[in-house]
């Protein structure tokens, strides 16, 4: 085992493995950076609340600021795809190499039509599969449509009125027989076969080994971490812990990782060996509920001594913080939480809520009001205006006061000025 690490020193690590030790970069950003800032994340999270925005730009806002959101949907909706989607910490945009590893070890049956009656699943399935096979990639109503395929739907169970049609292609969707194209306007799933959808040098047909498929998946998802437990490494993809310990034993014992100790911190934890260990960190971000540095609850607690809950689904009345709830990330401490809503009508984006942390630094105001600044921009909003909750809430509204709109960013989704070169 090597010389202990400070605390402060695998925060630094945490953050370097997350690509947000640093100030971001200056200028437009490319499509080059875009791509290369996913590939280290390994994977973003999807999630269909869009009280902010979708929970899958956010990640690449807070690593690289005003980025164009349509470099992600073309890496993701045009071949060769960067991005396809898929199960992994939930559901997901992942790199493609992940996809036939991921699919060995995927158990998500709830989501689909395991529960049906066979005869008709595999009716539906012969059928979807020969509609697919002869036609563009399809929403879920298209699909049901083109093989005339109709049913009342239930209205029982909120969130999951899905007709039998819906949970056939949910099911081949986690088998892997078929994937996502990309999204409509209405953010469904346009579904296609996966021999469609798969870049050059991804063949699904093809089943690896399964210890040797979570070897790897390991060994990203400790890249992706730069430090942390084995069950911060399994929870990235989702993946079952038992494997997973055999598959951390081996990268162990071929070096890719190593056991170290922390300063404060009890049981066994690990390093990638390619992990950075920057001497400072000096990022700034807002970190979406799904950002995959917050993924893992306790671990969050432990680096930062930060308690993180998402309040979505806990009643209005007994928040203690909000709705949709962002960390501020200020170079090694995430010091501040903001309850964030873009009023699209308005065009503002609100703060209803901002509260600083017990240990805040003294340029935490400055440092969040210039964000949110950059947030509204990138979100192509007007202006922000805070509400009188938190003790953030003053100082905000004071240094947000009077702000004039700098020509120097363009709102998101301006095409001109951006770089959109491949690697």
């Amino acid at each position: 085992m090597s010389a202990p690490l400070s605390l402060r020193q695998a925060r630094r690590i945490a953050l370097a493995a997350q690509s947000l030790h640093r100030e971001r970069p200056t200028g437009l950003v490319s499509a080059r950076a875009v791509g290369r800032t996913f590939d280290r994340l390994q994977l973003l999270q999807i999630d269909s609340v869009n009280v902010l925005t979708r929970a899958h730009y956010l990640p690449l806002f807070s690593r690289l600021g005003n980025y164009d959101v349509e470099i992600l949907h073309r890496f993701a909706g045009k071949a060769p795809r960067r991005m396809v989607e898929y199960w992994a910490h939930e559901a997901s945009y992942i790199r493609p190499d992940h996809f036939n590893d991921l699919r060995v070890w995927q158990k998500r049956k709830w989501v689909g039509a395991s529960a049906m009656d066979p005869d008709t699943r595999d009716d539906l399935s012969a059928r979807i599969m020969q509609a697919l096979a002869s036609s563009r990639p399809l929403s879920a109503r298209a699909v049901a449509e083109r093989i005339g395929h109709a049913e009342i739907r239930s209205t029982t169970q909120w969130g999951w009125n899905w007709n039998a049609a819906k949970r056939v292609l949910e099911d081949l969707f986690e088998r892997g027989d078929i994937s996502a194209a990309g999204r409509n306007a209405q953010f469904e799933r346009l579904y296609a076969l996966t021999g469609k959808v798969m870049p050059k040098g991804v063949d699904p047909s093809l089943r690896p080994e399964k210890h040797d498929a979570m070897v790897r998946l390991i060994d990203a998802a400790a890249t992706a971490h730069g430090i942390g437990t084995l069950k911060c490494f399994a929870d990235y993809f989702r993946i079952p812990l038992q494997p997973a310990a055999a598959a951390l034993r081996q990268l162990l014992a071929e070096g890719r990782v190593e056991e170290v100790s922390v300063e404060g911190w009890q049981g066994p934890h690990y390093l990638h060996t390619e992990a950075l260990r920057p001497r400072a960190a000096r990022g700034r971000a807002l970190l979406g509920p799904f950002d995959s540095l917050v993924f893992e609850r306790r671990r969050l607690e432990r680096l930062f001594h930060f308690h993180y809950r998402i309040e979505i689904y806990t009643p209005a009345a007994q928040r203690r913080y909000g709705y949709y709830v962002l960390p501020f990330l200020l170079r090694e401490s995430l010091c501040a939480r903001v309850d964030l809503k873009a009023d699209r009508s308005a065009g503002l984006l609100l703060v209803k809520g901002a509260f600083s942390e017990a240990d805040a630094p003294a340029d935490t105001a400055v440092e969040l009001a210039a964000e949110l600044e950059l947030m509204s921009r990138w979100l192509g909003l007007e202006g922000v205006r805070v509400e009188d909750r938190g003790d953030l809430a003053g100082p905000l509204k004071n240094l947000l006061a009077g702000h004039r709109r700098s020509s120097l960013v363009r709102p998101a989704g301006t095409k001109a000025e951006v770089d959109t070169s491949l690697p």
